[in-house]
């Protein structure tokens, strides 16, 4: 059961999100890890098939393998853990349990960088993913190094993104 531990806001989590690219190499506590897979879990998907598996990436030389297969972007390794999505075909339903991932560790104080830049075979191949899976999305999850959460700097208002009764 997902226990309500975290008195934060929601939209300050939506609001503070960063890509973080840079982490301290403190050991994420066991019961913060199992809240934000838990809400990985309880994610809706279509016809509530679930297809999801998620790949919890601890050991050193592993995170290391992982950085040439992820465009080179050595920061993944950095951070004490990478999480890897799977699925079999739904990645959206993957995608939508990555986003409950990736906001329930914000919301923890825990920072990720959602990677969509990796070859899937390379990961695959890395992490022993059987035929049928396919990798969708991919985040280093650790405590931010450096500037940390932030709001964002720039973002376009309602007015240019949002159209009523159609596309206007």
């Amino acid at each position: 059961m997902l226990r309500q531990v975290v008195a934060m806001d929601f939209y300050e989590v939506v609001r503070t999100r960063r890509s973080i690219r840079s982490y301290r190499p403190d050991p994420i506590p066991e019961d913060a890890l199992n809240r934000v897979l838990e809400a990985a879990r309880i994610a809706p998907s279509g016809s509530n098939r679930q297809p999801w598996r998620f790949i919890v990436v601890k050991d050193v030389g592993l995170k290391k393998r992982l950085v040439p297969a992820c465009g080179n972007q050595g920061f993944i390794a950095e951070a004490p853990m990478v999480i890897v999505a799977c699925g079999r075909a739904a990645p959206i339903d993957v995608s939508i349990a990555f986003t409950h991932l990736i906001l329930a560790a914000r919301a923890e104080g825990l920072g990720t960088c959602w990677i969509g830049s990796f070859d899937n075979e390379k990961v695959k191949e890395v992490l022993g993913i059987p035929e049928g899976f396919n990798v969708v999305a991919v985040t280093p999850l650790g405590y931010p190094a450096g500037e940390g959460f932030r709001e964002p700097s720039s973002r376009k208002p309602l007015s240019e993104i949002v159209s009523l009764d159609g596309f206007k």
